[in-house]
């Protein structure tokens, strides 16, 4: 526990992805800037990488692990370990981002002081604000945290995000790749669920047409578990040079994709690495809503709207049809 404890502020999110961590960066960086020191401590899921992600965030103070899903006897013991996690920190404020309860119940049992929250529903016996307006109870999430920093008072200059990289990652990767033309076009193969991804001879015949038309490089991104896949797409297309990035680690890849001209692929991790990297991102969405928090996120959906199989009625013609008039630009650099 630190010595200027009295003065600490957390900011909790209880959602699990890679891609949750980047659509709320602009609301804990608002929260950071009205906050002591201008920093935050950020509890999030383990699986969300937030630690990787925000190293070199200044409105991150640090980054601690939580877990908050399971069963109801596992998210009873979870919710008793935070408890105690934030009675040992010993904050004076906390951000709870979602209407979950048990986070605001850890809270108040840990004697927090000042309890942040939403307040839709049971939460709103735990906090200590009077939370947002009811009539937001069905609205997106990002515009609940909308409402809720206009409630508290807090400036929110944009949703937009912007993840902050290691400068010498950023001068690693524009290095390993300084032979490839440009404008640099990159793939993100792989999704949290296979219905959100696109089917393989989708990828295949996409890639093939890409090649045929970009006179730059393309790059296929997801992790280490879609290099196989990468080099099978790439075997079944000739043209413009295709790097197969799958291996580069999460900071390595974000820092591509924040180099890159233009990103497509599905709703995924490495779409919202592109968008906060400032990347124009063509999002193929078929079986889940339409991502609104940043302007840089164009939909591809199929012509008939989503279903559960609507990825494999989103067509290659289609996407490649809505990326042409971009397949020439080169992103300006800052």
């Amino acid at each position: 526990m630190s010595s200027n404890a009295i003065d600490k502020v957390a900011v909790i999110q209880v959602k699990r992805g890679i891609g949750d961590v980047i659509w709320h960066l602009p609301f804990v960086q608002a929260i950071a800037a009205v906050s002591p020191g201008r920093q935050v401590t950020f509890l999030a899921p383990p699986s969300s990488c937030a630690e990787q992600l925000l190293a070199t965030d200044p409105s991150v103070a640090e980054t601690i692990y939580f877990e908050h899903a399971g069963s109801e006897v596992r998210r009873a013991v979870n919710m008793l370990k935070l408890t105690a996690l934030l009675r040992w920190e010993a904050f004076r404020q906390v951000w709870i981002l979602d209407r979950t309860l048990r986070p605001a119940l850890a809270a108040r049992l840990a004697g927090v002081p000042e309890r942040i929250g939403l307040g839709l529903g049971a939460q709103s016996l735990f906090i200590t604000n009077p939370g947002i307006d009811r009539s937001h109870f069905h609205d997106q999430p990002v515009d609940w945290l909308k409402a809720l920093m206009a409630a508290m008072q807090v400036p929110l200059a944009s949703s937009e995000p912007d993840l902050h990289l290691p400068p010498q990652t950023l001068a690693e990767i524009s290095q390993k790749f300084a032979g490839a033309p440009r404008p640099w076009i990159a793939l993100g193969l792989g999704a949290s669920h296979p219905d959100k991804d696109w089917p393989d001879v989708h990828w295949a015949d996409f890639l093939t047409g890409l090649r045929q038309r970009v006179e730059g490089t393309v790059f296929l991104v997801g992790g280490g578990m879609n290099s196989a896949r990468a080099e099978r797409f790439f075997a079944q297309s000739t043209g413009a040079p295709a790097i197969n990035a799958c291996d580069l680690d999460l900071p390595q890849a974000a820092a591509l994709l924040r180099l890159a001209d233009l990103f497509v692929g599905p709703s995924s991790a490495p779409m919202n690495l592109a968008v906060a990297g400032g990347t124009e991102a063509f999002g193929l969405f078929g079986s889940t809503p339409v991502l609104t928090y940043s302007k840089r996120i164009h939909a591809i959906v199929p012509p008939s709207g989503m279903t559960p199989d609507g990825m494999t009625r989103l067509l290659p013609a289609q996407a490649l049809e809505a990326i042409t008039p971009y397949l020439r630009r080169v992103k300006a650099r800052v």
